[in-house]
Formats: structure tokens, C-alpha cells, sequence
């Protein structure tokens, strides 16, 4: 039975690095840009140009969801602003508050967008999947070969560019997950209720592989997004730590 849910299973787990690495990464770039202009106003407009690709996917497919499922938008912005808690928002779409079904899925677009782009890039330009499959085993080797290689591949640049600004936006923001719990709750209750009437046998025999393989390919999209940040993070902080040797400065 549980090998019918390892794909959440992994998927969780990778969840939370991913996270961690790319929050990580923010901070280091955002430090890097300060250390050399020295002005906050400058590193936001540099930090915004670095990640636009990935914002501009993020947002168009909340609004492309939207017009699809025929929820009415107001204002699109792809400029950052500061938010009252601090938090920099690279760019929003205004969309009025719809059935709950409806705003899952709007939140949930960059999700999908951004997976099936990595999904293309990582496994059919830069076969990042085998530099995963090494860190995951703990084969500092094999990691050291695969990186080594990448440049190898054609375009390799501008398709790692692409990965990595796509994978460090596409994770929904609070307010795009504000119906999740929502709908969550709904679907478990229905399981709950098919369970109860005795149809949890065909539920694991015909729904849970499906689910599995969904989970599966999340697990490889989050898989190659945290090698992608994984592989950048380290030299990030290098350049941050000289930087801040050579001009005596520390970002706190």
C-alpha cells in the first residue's frame, strides 16, 4: 500500500530543501548585488531582471488559469514592490475571489507551468536527473562529473539560466494558496466518504497508481530544482564572502 504513495512521499521530502535552498539563494544574491552598488533601489531593479523569466511564466499562467476558467482579473504587474511585511513581491495578477475549486487551481498554475518546464529542460536538455540520482547517493564523484559535463550540452547557458529562474519562482506564494486548505479538506472528506461506503478497494486499485505517478513526476521536477540550486548556492557564496572581504562590508 505504501508504495502506492512513495511519489508524495518524496515529493514532501524534497519540499522542504527546496525551500530552504532557494530562500537561501535569494538572500546570497540579493547580498552579492548590494555589496557591489551599495544602493537598495539598484540591487531590487538587478535582482527583478535576474528572475523576470521566471516571474513572467509565474504570473501568465495565473492569468491564462484565470481566462480559462473564466475568473475576472483586474490589474497584471511584472514590477517588484515591497510588501507592508517586508517581503519583496516580484509581480502580481489581481483576479476577483472565485469557488475554491476555482482559486486552487488559479494558485496552483505557476506550479504546473513551471514543472512541465523544468520537467523539459531537465530531462530533455541538461539531463540534470543523473546529478540528482549522485547527490541522492552520496556520490561526490559522480555530482563532480555530471556538473563538469553540463556545459557540454548545446545552448547549455541560456537553458540553465532559464531552469534555475523558472524553479526559484514557480513555488505558489501564500496568496496564491489561500483556497488550498480548502480544497484539501474537501477532497479528503470525499475519500473519507468513499472509504465509509466501500469503495476503498477500487479507490487503491485504479485511482492511487495515477496519483503515484503524478506525485512521482512532481518528486523529478522538485528533484532537479533543488540540484539547480544546490549546484549555484555554493559558488552565490563564495562571491558574497570575497566581496565582503574585499570592500569590509557585511550584510546582516
Amino acid at each position: 500500500m505504501l508504495s502506492n504513495f512513495d511519489g508524495l512521499l518524496v515529493a514532501l521530502i524534497l519540499l522542504g530543501p527546496l525551500l530552504l535552498l532557494q530562500r537561501s539563494l535569494h538572500r546570497a544574491v540579493q547580498a552579492v548585488f548590494l555589496l557591489l552598488t551599495r544602493r537598495k533601489d539598484v540591487t531590487l531593479v538587478l535582482f527583478s531582471l535576474l528572475f523576470a523569466p521566471g516571474v513572467l511564466l509565474h504570473e501568465v499562467s495565473h492569468y491564462l488559469m484565470a481566462l480559462l476558467l473564466q475568473v475576472r482579473t483586474g490589474r497584471f504587474s511584472l514590477l517588484p514592490r515591497t510588501m507592508p511585511d517586508g517581503r519583496l513581491q516580484l509581480g502580481y495578477v489581481e483576479t476577483i475571489q472565485a469557488d475554491f475549486f476555482r482559486d486552487a487551481l488559479i494558485g496552483a498554475a505557476p506550479l504546473l507551468t513551471g514543472g512541465a518546464f523544468i520537467s523539459y529542460v531537465g530531462l530533455g536538455r541538461l539531463d540534470l536527473t543523473t546529478i540528482w540520482l549522485a547527490l541522492s547517493s552520496g556520490d561526490a564523484r559522480a555530482v563532480l562529473w555530471g556538473v563538469w559535463r553540463l556545459p557540454e550540452y548545446a545552448d547549455f547557458w541560456l537553458w540553465f539560466y532559464l531552469a534555475f529562474t523558472v524553479s526559484s519562482t514557480m513555488l505558489p506564494s501564500p496568496a496564491d494558496r489561500r483556497a488550498w486548505l480548502t480544497f484539501l479538506l474537501v477532497i479528503l472528506a470525499l475519500l473519507a466518504l468513499a472509504w465509509l461506503v466501500g469503495m476503498g478497494p477500487w479507490l487503491l486499485e485504479n485511482l492511487a497508481p495515477l496519483f503515484n505517478r503524478v506525485m512521482q513526476s512532481l518528486s523529478v521536477v522538485l528533484g532537479i530544482s533543488v540540484a539547480l540550486h544546490s549546484i549555484l548556492l555554493p559558488p552565490i557564496w563564495l562571491i558574497q564572502r570575497l566581496l565582503s572581504r574585499l570592500t569590509g562590508l557585511q550584510i546582516v
